[in-house]
C-alpha cells in the first residue's frame, strides 16, 4: 500500500491527502431497483419504504409528469416521458429492475408499449407494473377470480376489467370510489379502503383482492384484510413491490406484510 501523504498547510494540525478506503456494494449490495413515480403519486414511496426494509436493497426514484385527472386521455399520454424517467435514475448505473408506478396507464398504454419505452433508456433491463405484477402474484398466490377495488371513473374500469379477462383473469366483483382527482384519491383514509375491501372480498365468486391505484394506501392493511377473509389481498403497490423484490433475486419469504411476500 503506498504511503499516506501528508502535507502541512497553515492553521491546520492535520490535512492528510489520498486517506485509504475500500469499496463495497453500497446501500444497494443485493438490489438496485429504479422506481418511475407519477408527479402526483403521494404514497408510493411511502409504501416501497416500507416493503423494502432489509440489508442490501435499494430503489431508486424518478418522477414523470402528469396531469391529475384519471382518464385514458391523460393516461396514454404518460407514454412520451417513459424513456426520459428511466434514464435519469442512476445514469450509468446498472439497475436491476425498472417499475413503472401507475396502474391504469399500463392498461391504456399496454406492459409491451411500457417496456419498449424504458428499454429505450434501459436496454435489457428487468421491467414491471403494477399490472404485471398483479399478474405474476395471482400466479404465485393460485388466484384467479378476483375483487377488484379502484378509484376511477367507468371508462377506466372497464378498460381494466377486460385488459384483465383478456389475460386470464376473471373480474366478477367490481368497486370504485369513483374519484378522478389523484391527488384526493392520495388522501382516501385507510378505514375507508379497508371497509371497501372487506365487502368486495367477502363475495363467495371470488378468490383473491387486487386494491388498484399506486395512491392507494393498503400495505399496512393488507395481512389484517387477509386474516379476516380468508383469502390472499394485494394492491398496486404492494405486488410491484414484491415483484421487484422476485425480478431482482431476493427470494426470501418477509413476514408481516401478507400472504404474496411470503411466497
Amino acid at each position: 500500500m503506498a504511503a499516506v501523504e501528508s502535507i502541512e498547510t497553515p492553521g491546520l494540525l492535520v490535512n492528510r491527502k489520498h486517506m485509504p478506503f475500500e469499496l463495497d456494494g453500497g446501500v444497494a449490495a443485493r438490489a438496485r431497483i429504479g422506481l418511475i413515480v407519477l408527479a402526483t403519486d403521494h404514497t408510493i414511496e411511502h409504501e416501497f419504504r416500507q416493503l423494502m426494509q432489509m440489508p442490501g436493497v435499494a430503489y431508486y426514484a424518478t418522477r414523470i409528469e402528469n396531469a391529475p385527472e384519471i382518464n385514458p386521455t391523460t393516461l396514454a399520454a404518460m407514454e412520451q416521458g417513459l424513456a426520459g424517467a428511466a434514464r435519469v435514475i442512476l445514469p450509468g448505473i446498472p439497475l436491476d429492475v425498472v417499475a413503472y408506478g401507475c396502474t391504469s396507464a399500463s392498461v391504456v398504454i399496454g406492459e409491451e408499449k411500457v417496456f419498449e419505452r424504458i428499454h429505450e433508456a434501459r436496454p435489457g433491463v428487468k421491467c414491471t407494473t403494477p399490472i404485471t405484477a398483479l399478474q405474476a402474484g395471482l400466479k404465485a398466490l393460485g388466484g384467479k377470480r378476483i375483487a377488484l377495488l379502484t378509484p376511477y371513473i367507468d371508462s377506466v374500469n372497464n378498460r381494466f376489467k377486460t385488459y384483465l379477462e383478456a389475460r386470464g383473469i376473471e373480474v366478477p366483483v367490481v368497486g370504485s370510489f369513483n374519484h378522478e382527482d389523484d391527488n384526493e384519491v392520495a388522501c382516501i383514509s385507510t378505514q375507508s379502503i379497508y371497509a371497501a375491501a372487506l365487502e368486495l372480498g367477502r363475495h363467495p365468486s371470488v378468490d383473491a383482492v387486487f386494491v388498484s391505484c399506486t395512491s392507494l394506501r393498503v400495505a399496512a392493511i393488507a395481512d389484517s384484510l387477509e386474516r379476516e377473509l380468508g383469502k390472499p389481498v394485494t394492491s398496486s403497490n404492494h405486488a410491484m413491490a414484491w415483484h421487484c423484490l422476485r425480478l431482482a433475486g431476493i427470494t426470501e419469504p418477509i413476514e408481516g406484510w401478507g400472504r404474496l411476500f411470503r411466497v
